[in-house]
């Protein structure tokens, strides 16, 4: 049961921290050029580029993130766009009064998704993912092991049904 509620609390974990930077990824997705402007404006060199790299990792990313594809990499990936984003787009230090706050808090927001995405990396996702069904670790489609009635010890072999002879046809 403990296991159950850890895998579905990661599985829940998992579809927050993407619902925080699929919504955006698409709507960057669509408009890359806007986004290369937008990070030319904060001094970046080869704004293209780093938009196009950063839209194909807030894309892909979350959606690895979901289905449970190479944790450590997507996880430490978003990790890292996360943080480099906060601090290019959120410079707070360059602003004063309540533009100031508002940068902090979104600089620190930023920066909390790295963290969450620093412990999915290494947490892991859980069984109910690709890499849980990879390894037969879906807890949802596992029996429990029955316990033999001489030894009192787990047997692993499924139990056989009893066979029944085919019913005589009518004549």
């Amino acid at each position: 049961m403990i296991a159950r509620s850890h895998d579905v609390l990661l599985l829940a974990s998992r579809l927050l921290l993407a619902a925080a930077l699929l919504p955006t990824g698409v709507a960057r997705a669509l408009n890359v050029s806007g986004f290369a402007l937008t990070l030319a404006g904060a001094g970046l060199p080869m704004p293209n580029l780093v938009a196009t790299l950063a839209v194909i990792v807030q894309v892909f990313g979350p959606l690895a993130l979901v289905v449970g594809v190479l944790p450590r990499l997507s996880g430490l990936a978003l990790a890292g766009f996360a943080a480099v984003m906060a601090v290019l787009l959120h410079p707070f230090w360059h602003f004063t009064g309540s533009a100031g706050l508002t940068e902090r808090a979104l600089f620190l927001a930023d920066l909390g998704l790295a963290g969450g995405f620093l412990i999915y990396a290494l947490a892991g996702p859980g069984a109910w993912s690709w890499q849980g069904w990879r390894r037969g670790e879906a807890a949802f489609a596992k029996a429990a092991p029955r316990k033999s009635a001489a030894s009192g010890r787990s047997d692993p072999r499924p139990k056989r049904q009893a066979q029944r002879k085919p019913a005589r046809a009518a004549a």
